[in-house]
C-alpha cells in the first residue's frame, strides 16, 4: 500500500515539474566585510548559464536575479578594489526566494601589481578575524549531511577533532571535556541550547533547539579563537540566525515519526524592509519508542524560535530575537522482581527542563567606515529532578534531587572600524549577570535521615569581559592581534588574554597560517557553591580560579582545483589551574555528567592536548560530493600527584567518512533526489579500572582511582543514511526523507552498572537507533 501511494505521488509529480518552467529569484545586497558599508555596482554573475545570468547591485547595494531556474549554483561576485570570492552552491528551490547577504573584502594591493583571483569562500569563517581552527558552518550542509538531523550541533561532530555519540549531543573537541565549549547565539553568551541539556554529560543534550530553518552561516571554533570570545577553553559554537523574507510571505510545514515543524517568514512592514521569521517544533518519540531505551518512554520535548528585524531610515538596524525549549522525560521503575536487575530499574525518575533567551540588538552603520553593534539579553535555564528508589519493603525512598534555577541579564557592546584597506579594529566590552538558585541532594548511605543538602544557595554575581583586536593585510601577510580581559565577580577571578593569528599566502591555492590563544573559563556554578563539610570552610571552592589553556596551532591550505579542498591543523594545548583534589588522581578535567559534588579542589591539575587534524573536502560536483576528517591525537593531565593519565575523553583516533549524490530527475530535470552516508569511527571511550571488591562492600560501581582511565572499551562503528525526494510546483517544494541515526543499530558504551542479583559490576551498552520518515512541504 506505502508502496503504490509513493509511486503515485513520484509519477504525478513528474507529470508536474514536466509541463512547465519553475524558476525562482536571487536577491540580497552586497557589502563591505569589515565596515558593513553597503557596496554599489557590485557585478554578480552565475557561474556556468547560458546565456550568462547576472546583475549589479544598486546604488544601496541591494540586487536581484530574476527568474534564476531552479539547480544548484555557484555565484561570483566582484567589485573594482575589492577581492572578488565565488560563494558555491547556491540552492534555488521554487518555494522560497534567496536571500544573500554577501561580504567582499577590500584589497590591500594596489592594482597595478596584481590580478585577483576569485576565492572560493565555503572554507573560510565568517569572522574575518579568525586564522585558524574555526569552520564555517552551513545550514544547507546541516539539511545535507547524513547525521545531521537538520541540527547544526549534530553537524559539528563530522569535522576534524570532534567527537560525539548517538545518544547524546556532548561536543568533545580535541580529547577536551563538552563543558568547556561556549554557545552563542546573535553574538551573546547563552546556556546549552540543547534539549535535555546536561543530563548525560555537562554542555551535551539530545537535539539543539535551534532549527535550521531558521539560522543563518554560523562559526564553529576548535582552538586559538579571536579576542572577542571569552569565557570558552576548548571552542566556540557563534551561532546567526537568518533575517526573514522582506518582501514575500514564505511558509513550511514538516511532520514525521519524531514530531512537527512549522516555520514562517515575511513582511511586517514593506515600507522599510522589516520582516519576521518564526520557528516552532513539538517532537514525542512515541512512534519511534519500541526502538528506544525503556527509560525514554514518556519523552517529549518543544521549541519556539523567531526573529523581527526593523530597519530604520536614520537609527540604524534593530532586531528582537528569542528562543525557547521545554522538555519532559521520566521513568517508572520495574514492578516485577525478576526485571529488577540495575538501580535503575527499580527507580522512578521525572525531569521537567526548560530554557529561554531574548535579546535586542542594535546595529548602526556610521559614514565614516565604522559601525556600532549592540545587544541587550534576558536569559534562563532550569531542571527539576527527582529521583526515588524502592527499598527492600517495596516502597519508594528519596534518592537525590536536582532544583536549579539561572538567570542572566547581558550586555554587549563593540565598536568596529576600518581604518583603510590594511587595517580594522574591533573593540567591545561584556556585562554578563548570573543569577542564580541552586539546590542538590543526594542520599549518601543514610535513606532514614533523607537526601544530604550539598548546595542550597541563592544570589547574584557577574563576569565582566573588555576585549580590543585587529586585523592588518601587507599584501600576502595577515596580521590578527588582540587583547581579551574578564573578571569573575563572585570571587574576583581575573584573566589577561592575548590572542595572536598569522596567515601567508604562498600563492594562490596554498596558505599556511599560525595561531595562539591563552583562553579561560569559569567552572559550573555548583562547584563553587558547594557545602564542603569535608574542609575547614563551608564553601571552600568558592575562591577558584579560571580554568586555563595555552593554544598553538599551525595550519596548511591547499586548494587542490576549485572543488577539492586540503586542510591539515597540527596542534598543541596545554591546560593548567584545573580544579584538583589534592593528593589524588580527581579532576575536574574529567567531569562528564555528576551534578553531586562536595568536595573539596584546588588550582593545582595540568593537562595537555596535543594532535594531528585533517579535512580533505570535495565541494558539491555534477551533484557528487564527499568529506574525508581525520584525527589522530592524545589527551592527558596530571594532579599534584605529578604522574601524567589518559583523561577520560582520550579517544586517541577520530574518522569521519560523508559522501553524497544529487540526482536530477524529470525530462527538464527539475526534481531532485539525494541520498547521504556517513561513517563515523572513534576510538573507544575511557574508564578506570574496576575494583569488585569495593564495588561488592558498597553495592555499587566503584573504579580503581589510583591508575585513572587506563582501559578503552572497543572502537566504535556508527553510520548514518538520509534519502530525500523533492519534487516542485510553480510557488511551492514538497520532500519526502528517510533520515536514520546508527543506521547499523550500533550499541554505544554507556559505562558499567551493578547487578544487584549477582552483585557484579556489567558493563552496559545500549543502541539508539532514531529513525525519522518526514514529509515537508514550503510555500
Amino acid at each position: 500500500m506505502t508502496r503504490n501511494i509513493l509511486l503515485l505521488v513520484f509519477s504525478l509529480s513528474l507529470s508536474i515539474i514536466n509541463a512547465q518552467d519553475i524558476t525562482q529569484n536571487i536577491k540580497g545586497s552586497v557589502i563591505d566585510n569589515s565596515s558593513k558599508e553597503t557596496i554599489p555596482f557590485a557585478t554578480i554573475t552565475i557561474i556556468g548559464t547560458d546565456p550568462i545570468i547576472g546583475t549589479t547591485s544598486d546604488m544601496d547595494g541591494n540586487f536581484i536575479l530574476n527568474n534564476v531556474p531552479i539547480g544548484r549554483y555557484d555565484l561570483q561576485i566582484s567589485y573594482l578594489g575589492y577581492e572578488p570570492i565565488i560563494m558555491p552552491e547556491v540552492i534555488v528551490t521554487s518555494a522560497k526566494e534567496v536571500v544573500l547577504t554577501i561580504a567582499l573584502t577590500e584589497s590591500a594591493f594596489a592594482l597595478s601589481e596584481v590580478v585577483l583571483k576569485p576565492k572560493l569562500v565555503k572554507a573560510k569563517p565568517l569572522n574575518e578575524m579568525a586564522s585558524v581552527s574555526t569552520r564555517m558552518l552551513s545550514v544547507e550542509e546541516a539539511n545535507r549531511y547524513a547525521g545531521g538531523f537538520d541540527d547544526p550541533a549534530r553537524l559539528a561532530s563530522s569535522f576534524p577533532g570532534v567527537a560525539s555519540s548517538v545518544g547524546n549531543n556532548a561536543i568533545v573537541i580535541r580529547g577536551n571535556a563538552p563543558k568547556y565549549l561556549q554557545w552563542k547565539i546573535e553574538g551573546v553568551e547563552v546556556s546549552n541550547p540543547n534539549h535535555f541539556a546536561d543530563l548525560g554529560s555537562f554542555g551535551g543534550g539530545g537535539l539543539t533547539a535551534l532549527s535550521s530553518n531558521l539560522l543563518a552561516n554560523s562559526d564553529f571554533f576548535t582552538g586559538a579563537f579571536p579576542a572577542e570570545y571569552n569565557n570558552a577553553l576548548s571552542g566556540v559554537f557563534d551561532i546567526r540566525m537568518r533575517n526573514g523574507n522582506s518582501t514575500e510571505f514564505e511558509h513550511s510545514f514538516e511532520i514525521g515519526a519524531i514530531g512537527m515543524d512549522f516555520a514562517s517568514e515575511g513582511p511586517l512592514s514593506k515600507k522599510n524592509n522589516a520582516s519576521y521569521l518564526v520557528n516552532y517544533r513539538y517532537s514525542t518519540l512515541g512512534l519511534v519508542s519500541s526502538m528506544l531505551p525503556d527509560d525514554a518512554d514518556g519523552t517529549n520535548y518543544q521549541d519556539l524560535s523567531f526573529k523581527l528585524t526593523l530597519p530604520t531610515t536614520k537609527a540604524g538596524i534593530f532586531s528582537v530575537w528569542g528562543i525557547g525549549l521545554i522538555d519532559e522525560s521520566g521513568s517508572k521503575p520495574e514492578t516485577e522482581t525478576d526485571k529488577q536487575i540495575y538501580y535503575q530499574d527499580i527507580e522512578k525518575q521525572d525531569v521537567k527542563q526548560y530554557m529561554g533567551a531574548l535579546g535586542l540588538n542594535h546595529r548602526l552603520v556610521f559614514e565614516n567606515s565604522a559601525y556600532l553593534n549592540s545587544t541587550l539579553s534576558l536569559s534562563a535555564n532550569g531542571i527539576d529532578l527527582k529521583t526515588d528508589r524502592l527499598d527492600d519493603t517495596s516502597q519508594l525512598q528519596p534518592e537525590n534531587e536536582i532544583n536549579n534555577k539561572n538567570y542572566n541579564i547581558t550586555f554587549k557592546s563593540t565598536i568596529n572600524k576600518k581604518f583603510n584597506s590594511t587595517h580594522t579594529n574591533k573593540t567591545g566590552i561584556m556585562v554578563r549577570g548570573l543569577g542564580y538558585d541552586l539546590n542538590l541532594k543526594e542520599n549518601q548511605g543514610e535513606p532514614e535521615n533523607g537526601p544530604n543538602s550539598l548546595v542550597d544557595q541563592d544570589g547574584f554575581s557577574s563576569i565582566i569581559s573588555a576585549f580590543s583586536s585587529s586585523s592588518i593585510s601587507l599584501k600576502k601577510w595577515q596580521l590578527n592581534i588582540g587583547l581579551n580581559s574578564q573578571l569573575f565577580t563572585l570571587n574576583n577571578s581575573f584573566a589577561l588574554e592575548p590572542r595572536l593569528g598569522l596567515n601567508y599566502q604562498l600563492n594562490d591555492n596554498n596558505e599556511i597560517s599560525f595561531g595562539y590563544g591563552l583562553h579561560s573559563r569559569m567552572e559550573p556554578l555548583n562547584i563553587y557553591l558547594a557545602n564542603t563539610g569535608n574542609s575547614r570552610s563551608n564553601q571552600a571552592n568558592r575562591n577558584l580560579d579560571f580554568s586555563k589553556a595555552h593554544h598553538f596551532v599551525m595550519a596548511y591550505d591547499w586548494n587542490i582545483n576549485e572543488k577539492l579542498h586540503l586542510k591539515i591543523e597540527p596542534y598543541f594545548q596545554y591546560l593548567f589551574n584545573i580544579p584538583v583534589i589534592e593528593n589524588s588522581t580527581e579532576s575536574l578535567i574529567n567531569l562528564q555528567n555528576d551534578w553531586f559534588i562536595d568536595d573539596t579542589y584546588a588550582n593545582n591539575g595540568k593537562g595537555k592536548n596535543y594532535g594531528l587534524d585533517l579535512t580533505l573536502e570535495q565541494y558539491v560536483d555534477n551533484g557528487f560530493y564527499y568529506l574525508l576528517s581525520g584525527s589522530i591525537f592524545n589527551s592527558e593531565y596530571k594532579t599534584d600527584t605529578n604522574v601524567w593519565y589518559n583523561t577520560r575523553f582520550n579517544k586517541n583516533y577520530l574518522l569521519n567518512t560523508l559522501v553524497g549524490k544529487e540526482i536530477r530527475i524529470g525530462k527538464k530535470k527539475q526534481s531532485l533526489l539525494g541520498i547521504n552516508l556517513k561513517l563515523s569511527l572513534q576510538g573507544g571511550d575511557r574508564y578506570s579500572k574496576i575494583d569488585p571488591t569495593a564495588s561488592f562492600m558498597e553495592q555499587g560501581v566503584v573504579y580503581n582511582e589510583t591508575t585513572p582511565f587506563t582501559e578503552q572499551s572497543k572502537t566504535s562503528i556508527i553510520s548514518h543514511f538520509t534519502i530525500n525526494y523533492e519534487w516542485y510546483k510553480k510557488k511551492s517544494a514538497q520532500k519526502l526523507s528517510l533520515k536514520i541515526l546508527n543506521a547499523t543499530n550500533y550499541k554505544d558504551f554507556q559505562g558499567h552498572r551493578y547487578n544487584i542479583k549477582t552483585n557484579k559490576v556489567e558493563e552496559f551498552r545500549e543502541a539508539l537507533m532514531i529513525p525519522n520518515i518526514s514529509y515537508k512541504i514550503s510555500f
